[in-house]
């Protein structure tokens, strides 16, 4: 029975966008119209690319479920290999019953759109960087500051105690719920030209996530942010339209983006965990014995993922200097004027959180 209410939910749900839209479209709404054709023709593309991922013992099960999960990274990346390795542990405790299908390389579509549609239902499951999840909870911005940890065991000391805690408990009634913490590395900047310090990042074009803090914090530097689609800032950098980006080291290696900005600086400006998310309505269909195997699953999977992320940075970064990067590094003087440039962002964007500021900072003392 619950196999046949998971198919009606998906298979009847499309046609009856496509029916609406076509109904609008001879309304004379032609622009929605047009968008709903869109989303319903990619999610038609979309079931033939997934890829499910099932335990060698349970291959020849039917399942009840099968689920979607949305990545936009390479299939051989860190996070995508902690989504496959969260799949087949939840495939394996649920003797083959739930299936997971990972579309990666962006299939689904860019994290705004992704965790707009978790959050809907119309998909299961994602891995969402949290810097594309303030309008959901705004308690997020303050694990997401510029220069705010020290160094990666400040931010997991951080993430795994109160105030970690208290931001997962922030999603509540969003339509989102969080699972677990995943490693993302410290984000750098990388350029066509080398630069010597702050000064230089002046009047320069720098793409960045669709964040408002990190476009703030690239004015605060006297530069110009954009938001290209990350798969079209390869292009962009190679044609001059924009002069650089940000990113962590195996970002810039998957991406191949060594070979249109070849100097990377380590000024480590952001360290922004990632969030592996589900959908509150398919949680919602499960009973509590298979909720729980998929919260199980999820802290399995995100130490998995930490594991496969740390060999992964170092090879990554290793191989982009083989290649002919040049690492830029600042002095102590130097990060402190970065840091001092981009404090009034602080006041802007966690005015009503200062106090949770401050215990971070002391976290890492």
């Amino acid at each position: 029975m619950r196999r046949g209410r998971t198919l009606k939910k998906r298979i009847i749900f499309l046609p009856a966008i496509l029916c609406l839209s076509l109904l609008l479209t001879a309304c004379g709404s032609g622009s929605f119209s047009l968008e709903g054709m869109k989303e319903t023709a990619a999610a038609n593309v979309s079931r033939k690319e997934g890829k499910s991922v099932v335990s060698d013992e349970y291959k020849d099960v039917i399942p009840d479920f099968v689920f979607t999960y949305a990545e936009n990274q390479p299939e051989d990346y860190p996070t995508v290999q902690g989504a496959e390795y969260f799949a087949r542990r939840v495939n394996e405790e649920t003797k083959g019953r739930i299936q997971i299908r990972i579309y990666a390389n962006g299939i689904l579509g860019e994290e705004p759109e992704v965790a707009d549609r978790v959050s809907f239902g119309s998909i299961d499951f994602a891995r969402v960087s949290t810097a594309q999840l303030t309008k959901y909870s705004p308690m997020t911005r303050i694990i997401i500051m510029p220069y705010l940890y020290r160094d990666a065991d400040h931010m997991w000391k951080v993430l795994e105690g109160t105030v970690g805690q208290q931001v997962m408990d922030s999603f509540d009634g969003t339509g989102l719920v969080p699972l677990s913490w995943y490693d993302a590395g410290v984000r750098d900047f990388y350029l066509k030209e080398p630069v010597d310090g702050l000064d230089d990042l002046k009047g320069k074009t720098i793409r960045v996530q669709k964040s408002d803090i990190m476009q703030d914090m690239i004015r605060a530097f006297g530069a110009t942010p954009t938001t290209n689609p990350y798969d079209e800032v390869y292009s962009a950098i190679e044609t001059g339209q924009v002069d650089g980006a940000e990113n962590n080291w195996p970002s810039y290696v998957a991406m191949k983006h060594y070979q249109v900005a070849g100097y990377f600086l380590l000024d480590d400006h952001m360290r922004i965990p990632e969030l592996q998310l589900v959908s509150e309505s398919t949680m919602e269909q499960l009973p509590e014995e298979d909720r729980d195997i998929i919260r199980k699953c999820a802290e399995e999977s995100a130490v998995y993922e930490r594991k496969v992320w740390s060999g992964y940075e170092e090879e990554a970064r290793k191989s982009a200097i083989e290649a002919g990067t040049e690492v830029i590094s600042f002095s102590d003087a130097e990060k402190a004027r970065f840091r001092a440039a981009v404090q009034p962002l602080y006041e802007k964007y966690c005015g009503d959180y200062m106090d949770l500021i401050e215990e971070i900072r002391k976290e890492g003392e």
